[in-house]
C-alpha cells in the first residue's frame, strides 16, 4: 500500500515538473520570439524619436512603427546591454526585419533621414502678389490666402513690421517687406511659417546694415519711406552702378516738392501691369500714382533688394532731376539737371533706339 501511494507520489511530483519544464520552455519561447525581428519587407519605416523621450517611449514608437514585436523586451535589452544614453532626437528609416542591435546602433549614430526640402526664389523687384503666385505654385497653395495672410494676420513682433503706418491708403501692408532672396523650406511647411520667414530675413538684412538709424535720421526718413524709395529704385534700374544716382534724383525732386513721375508706380498702381504706358494711364486715380499725387506713395511697390535698400541709405549727390531709359539695350539712363536737357535726351535715346 505504501509502496502504491510512494508511486502515486512520484507521477504526480513528475506531472509538476512537466509542466513546470513546459510553462518555462513556453515562456523561453515567447520571449526569444519577441525579440526576434519582425518579418522582413523592402518598405522602409519612418519613425520620429522626439529631444527628450526615455527608452520607454522610444520602445514604444518602434513598436507603433512595426520595427519590434514587443517594446517591453526591447527596453529590458537596452538595459541588459547599458544602451540608450547616447540616442539622438530625430526622424529615422528603417526596413522591417532589422535587430535590435541595429536599430540601437541607428539611434546611436543619429543616422536620421534628410527632411525632403522645397526651394523657394523670389526674385528681387517682386510684388506680394506675385511672391504669393510663387509661393501658391511650390506649395500648391492658394496665392489669395497668402496676400489675406501678409495684409491681416502676418508676425507683428518682427520689428520693421511694426514701422509699417496705419495708412488706409497702403495696397497691401507688407508690400516691400519680404526680402527677396532663395529659401529652402520642409516639404508640408505652411504659408505661415514661409511669410514670417520672409519677414525674418528683412529684419536680419536690415539689422546688418551699419548705423541704419543715424543713415535715416540723416535724410529724415521713417524705415517705411526708406523701403518706399528703395523700391522705386529697384523698379526703375537694371544697372547697380546707377542705382544710388536714380536714388539721388528721387530725394532732389522731393527736396524740391516736384512729382516723381516715376512710371513703375503707375504700374504698381493698375490691376494689369502694361508693357507699355499710355498717356491715359497716367492718369490712373490712386494715390501710388506719382503723376497725379506729389511725394512718395502710400509704400513700397516691390521688395527690394539689399542693393537697392543700400543707394536708398546712401544717395549719390547731384543736380539731376530727370532721367530717361536709353533705348540702345544697355538699361542704362540719361541724367539732365534741366527739363531741356531731358528732352534733348529723350530725343537721343529715341534717336539710338535698338532696332
Amino acid at each position: 500500500m505504501k509502496g502504491w501511494i510512494g508511486l502515486k507520489a512520484a507521477k504526480k511530483a513528475l506531472m509538476v515538473l512537466v509542466i513546470v519544464l513546459v510553462i518555462i520552455a513556453g515562456g523561453a519561447y515567447y520571449v526569444w520570439n519577441g525579440m526576434q525581428p519582425v518579418k522582413a519587407s523592402q518598405n522602409a519605416v519612418k519613425f520620429t524619436i522626439e529631444q527628450g523621450m526615455g527608452t520607454s517611449q522610444i520602445a514604444g514608437v518602434l513598436k507603433q512603427s512595426g520595427l519590434i514585436k514587443n517594446d517591453m523586451f526591447f527596453k529590458i535589452y537596452l538595459k541588459w546591454k547599458n544602451q540608450g544614453s547616447r540616442f539622438q532626437a530625430g526622424t529615422y528609416e528603417a526596413k522591417p526585419g532589422v535587430t535590435y542591435d541595429q536599430l540601437i546602433a541607428k539611434l546611436n549614430s543619429g543616422e536620421v533621414v534628410r527632411a525632403e526640402m522645397i526651394r523657394i526664389t523670389i526674385p528681387e523687384g517682386y510684388t506680394l502678389e506675385q511672391i504669393a503666385k510663387t509661393v501658391g505654385e511650390a506649395i500648391q497653395s492658394d496665392p489669395a490666402a497668402f496676400v489675406k495672410l501678409a495684409d491681416t494676420g502676418a508676425r507683428t513682433d518682427v520689428p520693421a513690421f511694426k514701422e509699417i503706418p496705419a495708412n488706409t491708403s497702403l495696397k497691401h501692408k507688407a508690400e516691400g517687406y519680404l526680402f527677396p532672396d532663395t529659401y529652402e523650406f520642409k516639404k508640408g511647411t505652411g504659408q505661415e511659417e514661409i511669410l514670417t520667414r520672409m519677414l525674418e530675413q528683412m529684419q536680419s538684412k536690415l539689422d546688418q546694415i551699419p548705423d541704419l538709424e543715424q543713415k535715416l535720421k540723416a535724410h529724415g526718413l521713417t524705415l517705411h519711406e526708406m523701403l518706399t524709395v528703395a523700391s522705386l529704385v529697384e523698379r526703375e534700374v537694371v544697372v547697380d552702378k546707377e542705382r544710388p544716382l536714380v536714388a539721388g534724383v528721387i530725394y532732389n525732386r522731393l527736396h524740391k516738392e516736384m512729382k516723381l513721375e516715376i512710371d513703375a508706380t503707375v504700374q504698381y498702381a493698375l490691376k494689369e501691369p502694361k508693357e507699355r504706358l499710355l498717356y491715359k494711364d497716367l492718369k490712373v486715380d490712386s494715390p501710388y500714382n506719382t503723376y497725379l499725387h506729389p511725394g512718395l506713395p502710400p509704400g513700397p511697390i516691390c521688395s527690394p533688394s539689399i542693393a537697392s535698400i543700400e543707394a536708398a541709405l546712401s544717395p549719390e549727390a547731384s543736380d539731376y532731376l530727370y532721367y530717361v531709359t536709353k533705348k540702345d539695350g544697355s538699361h542704362e539712363h540719361l541724367f539732365a539737371k534741366t527739363y531741356q536737357e531731358h528732352l534733348n535726351n529723350i530725343k537721343k535715346s529715341n534717336s539710338n533706339a535698338k532696332q
